[in-house]
């Protein structure tokens, strides 16, 4: 399959990706890594007009530890530059473990933080070429009307199936956002919007460009698992992660997410209230496995059945609880 034909921009600083933006606004798509629109592009599922190369912009890269602030990391900042960082490793250990199981160290090196939060949602029905996308009449997410996963509905529930942005939920992670009004801050877990068609909050002129994990949560134990059907390369089926504040007592603040089993990656805040006070024993990680298989919805977006990813999600909620808790 071949790319379709787009002209190239290439922005030499954030100011004027945004003015490329603002100018041809839903025709332009942003290429970091390019691990995940490239293949789209050769599927037909996306072909814009413009493609817009943001690599050549020095400023959206690294990582910047801000004493009594928190750390920044730019939005090109490559996987696998969060892999080697010591600082992500000792202080944000349940991140460290989430981008350690993206695809493969050949696409760590090339895929983003960035690109990995703003990573397309995917379904059996929506994730292949035009021919078969067409003899099957098309879908919601795609040139069609229907979901072939939820019959008669009216809603999109291609999962998202991104890697870190459960650990970055759990960590209480902040994204800084450019746009034409100048740079804005939100909490990540206000930048999904649980709709498969149209799953971020961000506006087609803006552009994420930086990513704050709050000098709060450093030192917490955390721990990063997932179902895929090869032990590499794959996306989630079912992920989560799970982190916590112990000083030799009991669990004084915690947090679990999940991954791949809805529309957007999800916090599981009933599981705080299950692990504050508490012990990380198998009793306690056995509840909190359990509310993160209630808060799972996974319809047939791929090729196991929804029961089965419901069921391991509990299981890798119980046994991230129970990993962090020998940390």
């Amino acid at each position: 399959m071949s790319l379709p034909d787009f002209k190239l921009l290439r922005p030499r600083n954030v100011k004027e990706a945004v003015a490329y933006l603002s100018a041809h606004a839903s025709q332009v798509r942003i290429l970091a890594g390019g691990t995940d629109l490239i293949p789209s592009m050769k599927q037909r599922l996306f072909t814009p007009a413009y493609v817009m190369d943001i690599r050549g912009i020095d400023e959206l890269q690294g990582i910047r530890a801000v004493p009594g602030s928190a750390v920044e990391i730019g939005a090109l900042t490559p996987l696998s530059a969060i892999e080697d960082s010591e600082l992500i490793r000792r202080d944000y250990r349940v991140l460290h473990e989430a981008v350690t199981t993206v695809a493969s160290p050949i696409l760590r090196n090339m895929g983003t933080l960035g690109g990995n939060i703003c990573l397309d949602t995917r379904c059996v029905w929506y994730n292949q070429s035009l021919q078969w996308r067409r003899s099957c009449g098309f879908c919601i997410k795609k040139d069609g009307n229907l979901c072939h996963v939820a019959p008669g509905g009216a809603r999109c529930w291609a999962a998202f199936s991104g890697d870190t942005p459960p650990a970055l939920l759990c960590l209480n992670a902040e994204l800084e956002i450019a746009g034409p009004k100048g740079l804005r801050r939100l909490p990540l877990k206000d930048f999904y919007s649980n709709i498969g068609e149209a799953h971020l909050m961000l506006a087609p002129d803006e552009l994420l460009t930086r990513v704050f994990l709050p000098e709060t949560s450093a030192g917490w134990k955390g721990s990063y698992m997932k179902l895929r059907v090869r032990g590499s390369i794959d996306y989630p089926l079912a992920g989560a992660a799970v982190a916590f504040r112990k000083n030799g007592g009991p669990i004084e603040a915690a947090r679990v997410a999940i991954t791949a089993v809805n529309p957007a990656p999800l916090l599981v805040t009933a599981a705080e209230h299950a692990l504050i006070g508490k012990q990380p024993d198998e009793h306690t990680a056995m509840v909190v496995g359990e509310l993160a298989a209630k808060t799972a919805k996974p319809l047939t977006t791929s090729a196991l059945t929804p029961e089965y990813r419901r069921e391991m999600v509990r299981v890798f909620t119980k046994r991230a609880v129970l990993a962090a808790a020998r940390l």
